[in-house]
Parts: structure tokens; sequence; C-alpha cells
């Protein structure tokens, strides 16, 4: 039982970095109907921005803060010079400037910053675990699931609660009603990249606290789509949901089937879950339906 305690701990806590980076994912495809497979090396380039501020001796809290700032530049620009011409045209299109676009950012980490391991020194976190009962958590664990967990309101009160969230909102849900109400597509997708920058350089940055940070970060981006999928891929609630319960199934696969089945099952085992359970809801949890009549 203390076992599965402490998976169930570490796997929510983990799931909701996850779910931080989910976000990115809805948030392009909710306002632009593109699947932005470029989210794994943007997660890649806010952690060793964030990594680099705090290397040249900022406190970790501004490190964050500044990474998410030049995350919303980056963003922005992304969607300006590349993304920006290409409304309107065949969604197949943009998701291949979005693999180019991976490709790009991959090779720019490895130019600046190298492929060797890297870690935050000093440790960010204690290295004194906490006690809560029987269980013994990580603070590395705890303070960054309470990081993305405030993160998260942030951005779910961003869009329910402002104006420019609200734009975002009603440009995802119809186009032209939006459009003809004055709500700029053009602003709500460049603001869609650049807070999908900001969420998934936090994520990768809290996650380089956990297990230290390389170019292999990146895989998070393919390892989170299993979370967006489930939880429906417009669906912000659903990215949250999903992300955990991602996080909960790759820990107690890799507590409980490591065993029998080693050789990197618990990496492997959120995509199997993925394809078995679009065969029964291939819309996700709170995915919009669409049905077509032909």
């Amino acid at each position: 039982m203390e076992l599965f305690f402490m998976t169930l701990t570490t796997g929510i806590m983990v799931g909701g970095i996850y779910a931080l980076v989910s976000l990115g994912w809805v948030l392009i495809y909710k306002c632009s109907g593109v699947l932005n497979l470029a989210m794994g090396e943007m997660t890649l380039i806010g952690a060793y921005v964030s990594l680099s501020f705090y290397s040249a001796g900022v406190p970790f809290l501004l490190s964050l803060l500044f990474s998410m700032v030049i995350g919303l530049i980056l963003g922005v620009l992304t969607e300006r010079i590349f993304l920006d011409r290409l409304i309107g045209e065949p969604v197949l299109s943009v998701i291949m400037v979005t693999v180019g676009l991976s490709f790009f950012f991959k090779g720019t980490v490895e130019f600046i910053w190298g492929t060797d391991t890297r870690v935050f020194t000093p440790p960010v976190f204690s290295l004194e675990p906490i006690r809560i009962g029987p269980l013994i958590v990580g603070q590395v664990y705890l303070w960054s699931f309470l990081a993305a967990i405030i993160l998260l309101c942030i951005f779910v009160g961003f869009f329910k609660y402002t104006r420019w969230g609200l734009a975002m909102q009603a440009t995802a849900d119809d186009e032209m009603a939006a459009l003809s109400l004055g709500v700029s597509a053009r602003f709500v997708y460049a603001a869609s990249w650049a807070i999908a920058f900001m969420a998934s350089g936090v994520g990768g940055t809290l996650l380089g606290n956990i297990n230290g940070l390389n170019i292999s970060v990146g895989y998070l981006g393919l390892l989170v789509l299993p979370a967006v999928v489930l939880g429906g891929l417009n669906s912000v609630p659903g990215a949250i949901a999903g992300g955990i319960i991602i996080g909960l199934l790759q820990n107690f696969a890799g507590a409980y089937l490591d065993i029998y089945f080693p050789g990197g099952v618990k990496e492997v085992a959120p995509f199997i879950f993925m394809v078995v359970f679009m065969l029964f809801k291939p819309y996700g949890l709170w995915g919009w339906e669409r049905i077509e009549r032909v």
C-alpha cells in the first residue's frame, strides 16, 4: 500500500505539469484547428532560457518570469513570421510547417546550449523529502505541482474573465461570428501561440528540475499528446484532467509493469492507452463531437 500511495502521489504531481503543457496543445488547436507538432521543442526552449537566467544568478522565480516573457515574444514572432500567411490555407500545410519549426527549434537549441545534460545549480528545491504520514514526497515534485496548478488557475481565469480570453473563446467557437463582432482573428492566433509558448516553457522548466535538462525533454511534446487526446483536443478542462490521468498511468505502469516488461513500458503505456481509448471515445472525454451526414 505504501508503494501504491507513493505512486499515486507522484503520478498526480507529474500529471499537473503534463496538464500545463497540454494546455499549449489545446489552445492552438482550439483557436486555429492546427495540431502543433513543435510543442516539444517549444518546451525545450523555455526550459533552457529559464536555466540560462538561473545560472547567471537570477532567482528562480524571476528566471521563470523572464522565460515566460521571452516565450510570449517568441510565440508572437513565430505566428507572425511563419504562420500568419497561412491563415485560410489547408490545415495539412500548416501542420507540415509546425514539423519544420520543430526541427528548426531543436537545431537552434543544440547550437546554443549543446546536447549535454544540465542541471539547475544550486538545486532550486531542497533535497530533503517531506513526510506526510506514511508517504515520502520529494520537494521538487510537490513544489512543481503547486506551481503548475497556480499557473493553470491563472490561465483558466484569463480565458473566463478577461476580454482577451473571451475573444479567444469566441473565435474558437465560431470564427465568422467573432469576426462580425470585431474580434481580430490574427490577434487570437498570435495570442494562442504566445500562451502556448509560455505554458510549455514553464512545464519544461519544472520537469528539468526533476530529471535534469537535455535535448530529450523535447520528447515531452509527444508524451503529452495522449493526455490531450484523452481530454479532448479543444477542451481546456480536458487538458487538465488528461494530464493528471496520463501522469498516473505512466507512474503506475512504471511501478507495476516494468518488473514484467523491462525496457521502457512506462513510456509506451500512455500511447497504448490512447489507441485503445480512441476506439471507444474518438473525441475524448470533453471534445466536441462533430457528426457529418452524407
